[in-house]
């Protein structure tokens, strides 16, 4: 067998590997949708959960996501780019910079669970905040910070081959030189780093169960606080996501029809993480082209 004849075949191989993932990921998602086709009825979308009652919307529930979406965002976001800024343009490789970077592979490896417990010792118990929107976000900090830190580092190591030096030359200074170059040429990698993120936050499940609670009461818009537990954006109070929600529908099959709800809300989550990715993708595009001077 030839060398171009080997060639061949193994482009067709890894050509037949995309396909299958292709068809995987449609087939997976047209089943979701499938199942939860009714999910977009806006007594579903904004109606109250009915315990033991047929019939319930997930209102509170699509709050919270956002909301701790919100949150953990502008806990995760300042940690993660930062983080990525000072080893990619301030930290000196050696020992501090070698552990620094264990840690960080180290989070990323640790599973949700064990993060979960974590933050249900230190979020909740040792803090005294209990099971709530600012005990969720922390968590989902933790689990998400290792990731954002590895994309912002290598964005910026990429970003700023090609602009560092002549910056600097040009009489910059370093932070100059990251404020105006190379985080607006970064930035759309960035940005895919922290809508993954995001993807986390809203699919994840087993840490929120420890930490956020449960608990996802009528909303009252009436009080507007950050402290007080009966207004619906405090950080003090439980606070139940949709996957959370999922995962208990299915373990406690509190109302009749359980599985149905279920599914809609499964629906709603991959759309939700389905428009994070694409507008994702479309304000890259926009944010590259801006500063790459195609407009």
């Amino acid at each position: 067998m030839t060398a171009k004849q080997k060639d061949k075949i193994w482009t067709a191989v890894l050509y037949a590997v995309s396909v299958f993932v292709v068809i995987l990921l449609v087939v997976l998602i047209g089943l979701i949708f499938y199942k939860g086709r009714n999910a977009l009825s806006l007594s579903f979308l904004f109606g109250n959960p009915k315990v033991g009652a047929a019939g319930g919307g997930i209102a509170p529930m699509l709050f919270n996501s956002f909301y701790m979406l919100i949150v953990s965002l502008l806990i995760t976001v300042p940690l993660g780019v930062g983080a990525g800024i000072f080893l990619a343009e301030y930290a000196k490789e050696g020992r501090m910079v070698s552990i620094i970077r264990l840690c960080i592979e180290t989070l990323a490896s640790l599973p949700s669970i064990v993060v979960g417990l974590f933050g249900l010792l230190v979020f909740v118990k040792m803090t005294g905040w209990g099971f709530s929107v600012l005990s969720g976000a922390l968590a989902v900090a933790v689990i998400n910070f290792p990731s954002l830190t590895r994309v912002s580092e290598d964005a910026i190591r990429a970003a700023s081959a090609s602009v560092k030096e002549a910056s600097l030359g040009l009489g910059a200074t370093t932070w100059q030189t990251i404020a105006k170059l190379i985080l607006p040429t970064a930035l759309p990698q960035i940005l895919t780093g922290i809508i993954l993120a995001s993807g986390r936050i809203f699919g994840e499940s087993a840490a929120l169960l420890f930490t956020a609670g449960m608990s996802a009461p009528p909303l009252n818009f009436n009080s507007i606080s950050l402290v007080n537990a009966s207004s619906p954006f405090s950080l003090l109070r439980p606070a139940e996501t949709l996957s959370v929600y999922i995962w208990k529908l299915n373990s406690e099959g509190m109302v009749p029809d359980a599985a149905d709800i279920a599914n809609k809300t499964s629906a709603v989550l991959v759309m939700m993480v389905l428009i994070f990715n694409v507008s994702s993708r479309i304000l890259g595009r926009k944010i590259h082209e801006k500063y790459s001077g195609k407009n």
